[in-house]
C-alpha cells in the first residue's frame, strides 16, 4: 500500500512525531525497536510537537490559560488535542501537569471531566478529552473511566451522540473517538455495546450521508480538532475494527480518488471554511472566532493526511 519513496518520505527525521507513528503503524516496528524509541525521544526536541510546547507561557499552559478552551484553537485545549496526535506522552515534562489542569478546568459531575464549570457534560468536548489523555497515558485513571461510563449511559439509545444532548449526528464523531483510545480489553459489555450501536450509525450512512451533501466532509484537513471529514471517519471505523465492513465502500473509494500520482495526499484545509451563516455568526459572536492554526501548507502534499490515509488501508488490506 506505500511505496519506497513514500515511506522514506514519512520516515525522514525533520519530524520524529510522523517517523515514529510510520514506524509502529506502517512498518510494524514494536515500541522495544531502537529506531521506534529513537523517534519517540526526539519528539518533544524537535518537529511540530516540540513547535507547540515552545509556544507556551510562563505557567506552563498556553494562550488564555484562564479560559483553556478560547481563543480557539491556540488555546490548552487544543494544543493538547494535537500533541496527542503526535505521539506526546505525560512523560514528557510539563505535559502531565497541563493535563492535570485541563481535568480540573471542566469537571463532569460524578467525577470525570468533559462539562462546563457546573459540572454538565458535552458529548464532544468529553470525547475529544478522553481520546487525548488515554494517548497521552491516562488510561487507568478512574476519572478517565468515570467519563467513559457517562458517555454510555447518555449515548442515543439508537447509537452514537450529539455535542449538547439529545440525538445523534455524524459530526459528533468525538463520543466514539473515545473508546478507540482505549484498549479493547478494559471495555465493559455496556462500552463494547455502546461502540457498536455507534458504529453502525456510522456505517449505516457509508460515513457521509446525513442530509443535505456537506462538501467540508469530503475535504481532508488537519488539525482534526473537533471537525469531522470522511478520512476522520475512516480512521476511526477501522481503528475500531471495522475495516472489513462493505459499507466503507464509498468513502474508501473516495480516499483511493484523492491519492497522488506520487503515492501522497494533499492537505485541503486547515479547518471548514468561516463562510455564509457562520460568518454571520462569528460577526455576533466575535469571542469565539476562530484563530487558523495549521501544521502543513494547505492543497500540497501532507505528511499527517498521507500517514492517516495510509494506515486506513494498511488495515483494510490486512481484513482481507
Amino acid at each position: 500500500m506505500v511505496s519506497r519513496k513514500v515511506l522514506e518520505w514519512l520516515l525522514e527525521e525533520d519530524q520524529p512525531s510522523v517517523r515514529y507513528l510510520a514506524l509502529r503503524h506502517l512498518v510494524g516496528r514494536p515500541e522495544s525497536d531502537g529506531e521506534v524509541a529513537a523517534a519517540h525521544r526526539a519528539i518533544p526536541e524537535r518537529g511540530w510537537a516540540a513547535e507547540i510546547l515552545a509556544r507556551r507561557t510562563a505557567d506552563g499552559l498556553w494562550e488564555g490559560s484562564e479560559d483553556l478552551y478560547r481563543p480557539k484553537y491556540t488555546a490548552t485545549n487544543w494544543q493538547l488535542l494535537m500533541l496527542s496526535d503526535l505521539a506526546v506522552t505525560r512523560a514528557t515534562p510539563g505535559i502531565e501537569a497541563a493535563a492535570e489542569r485541563w481535568m480540573e478546568r471542566f469537571p463532569l459531575t460524578g467525577g470525570g471531566f468533559g462539562g462546563n464549570s457546573r459540572g454538565t457534560g458535552h458529548h464532544c468536548l468529553a470525547g475529544n478529552m478522553v481520546r487525548a489523555l488515554g494517548r497521552f497515558g491516562y488510561g487507568d485513571d478512574p476519572r478517565l473511566r468515570v467519563t467513559l461510563e457517562w458517555l454510555v449511559k447518555t449515548a442515543d439509545p439508537k447509537g452514537g451522540w450529539s455535542c449538547w444532548g439529545k440525538g445523534r449526528n455524524l459530526d459528533s464523531w468525538e463520543g466514539l473517538s473515545a473508546f478507540a483510545a482505549i484498549p479493547r480489553a478494559s471495555w465493559s459489555e455496556e462500552m463494547g455495546e455502546t461502540v457498536e450501536r455507534a458504529a453502525e450509525f456510522f456505517l449505516d450512512r457509508e460515513l457521509s450521508r446525513q442530509g443535505a451533501r456537506y462538501p467540508p466532509w469530503f475535504r481532508f484537513h488537519y488539525p482534526v480538532h473537533y471537525y469531522y471529514d470522511v478520512l476522520v471517519g475512516l480512521d476511526l471505523l477501522t481503528s475500531l475494527g471495522y475495516s472489513g465492513d462493505r459499507r466503507l465502500g464509498p468513502a474508501l473509494s473516495l480516499l483511493k480518488r484523492r491519492r497522488r500520482s506520487d503515492g501522497r495526499w494533499n492537505l485541503a484545509a486547515w479547518h471548514p471554511d468561516v463562510t455564509g451563516s457562520m460568518a454571520r455568526w462569528y460577526v455576533a459572536h466575535p469571542k469565539d472566532r476562530p484563530t487558523p492554526v495549521g501544521l502543513e501548507r494547505p492543497g500540497e502534499p501532507s505528511k499527517m493526511i498521507t500517514l492517516t490515509a495510509l494506515r486506513v488501508l494498511d488495515r483494510v488490506e490486512r481484513a482481507g
